[in-house]
């Protein structure tokens, strides 16, 4: 539950504060209007700045996004990772369509992997200005900023917030380590409708529990490292799934893929990759072994996963958001049968 006063504030603090949007822009949203994201981006921003708003009615397909940037000229683009990932994918990409006309491109919704920023940079020169936001929040409440990126962080809280990364009980922890992320603004909701229980668990006096897990840098930038509940123990140390994952896209067989927590045949938790294989390339044990043996010669070896199975999609939402939880009930329905 928001008061009025949420969309006004959140305007001043992101759509001014840090994208500085004003009435010459022409402003392009994939996500639709009934999502958080898209009624901010598409509805309240454009009103508030008196600038101009454009709605794709179609479903945003990655060619029909392109083509509709080319034709209608936006300014400002408000994509989610996924999006900008299947955008890089069409083919003659560059000489088929224009995306001159974009001053930013912004990105919301999950971590935008280092792997698609960099990948989108030597294609079109422009960075993607990541942040993430909270539906309690109102909007995206920790983002870069044009100009001063820092790739595969969500950047700093931005004007108007407070952020904290805790422990469990509370407590503040130290530069480095993974905690609970806990937020503080003037757009905070007012309370769940109906709901005091969740209620009393993520509004904690002035801050919200947004169930976020983050660590931060002696730079005041954040690092995302996944839900609470997508986190995976495994060997008795915390692996972040979206770490995994960064490291499986710089593969360049990897179109897309998705890490959850398995268990092996002792009841232990063990990271299992989905991928999905670009166009031309089929599953084997022998590119299994090579993805494992390429993400432990990256980061630590107990973060590889075990498994890897391939599928033609991930399940997303409609604005192509990652649905992990449906791959959790994917792998448990195929243990069960």
């Amino acid at each position: 539950m928001h008061l009025h006063k949420s969309i006004y504030h959140h305007f001043k603090c992101h759509g001014e504060g840090v994208l500085q949007i004003s009435e010459k822009d022409r402003m392009f949203s994939i996500a639709k209007l009934f999502f958080g994201y898209g009624q901010s981006s598409a509805f309240f921003w454009p009103f508030c700045a008196g600038a101009t708003t454009l709605l794709l009615p179609e479903k945003p397909e990655p060619a029909v996004v392109a083509k509709f940037i080319t034709e209608n000229r936006p300014t400002i683009f408000y994509g989610v990772p996924t999006s900008y990932n299947a955008i890089l994918q069409l083919p003659w990409l560059k000489e088929k369509y224009d995306f001159s006309s974009v001053r930013l491109f912004t990105s919301a919704g999950e971590a935008l992997p280092v792997t698609i920023y960099n990948r989108w940079l030597e294609t079109f020169g422009a960075e993607i200005i990541d942040g993430i936001g909270a539906t309690e929040c109102f909007h995206i409440f920790i983002s870069n900023r044009p100009g001063n990126v820092v790739p595969d962080s969500s950047g700093k809280p931005i004007p108007g917030f407070e952020a904290r990364v805790v422990d469990d009980e509370g407590n503040n922890l130290p530069p480095g380590e993974i905690g609970n992320l806990l937020i503080k603004g003037d757009s905070t909701a007012a309370g769940y409708w109906r709901k005091p229980d969740l209620a009393k668990r993520t509004f904690l006096g002035e801050w919200v529990k947004v169930g976020d897990q983050f660590s931060y840098d002696a730079e005041g930038n954040f690092w995302f490292a996944g839900r609470k509940d997508d986190m995976i123990k495994a060997g008795g140390i915390w692996v972040s799934p979206i770490e995994v994952e960064n490291v499986l896209l710089a593969h360049p067989l990897i179109e897309e893929c998705a890490v959850i927590s398995a268990e092996d045949t002792d009841g232990l938790a063990i990271p299992k990759a989905y991928v999905v294989l670009k166009d031309g390339y089929y599953p084997s044990d022998d590119l299994s072994n090579e993805l494992k043996e390429y993400v432990k010669s990256k980061i630590s070896p107990y973060k590889y996963p075990r498994w890897i199975e391939y599928v033609e999609q991930l399940p997303k939402t409609t604005t192509g958001k990652l649905q992990r939880f449906r791959l959790r009930q994917l792998n448990t329905n195929n243990l069960n049968n």
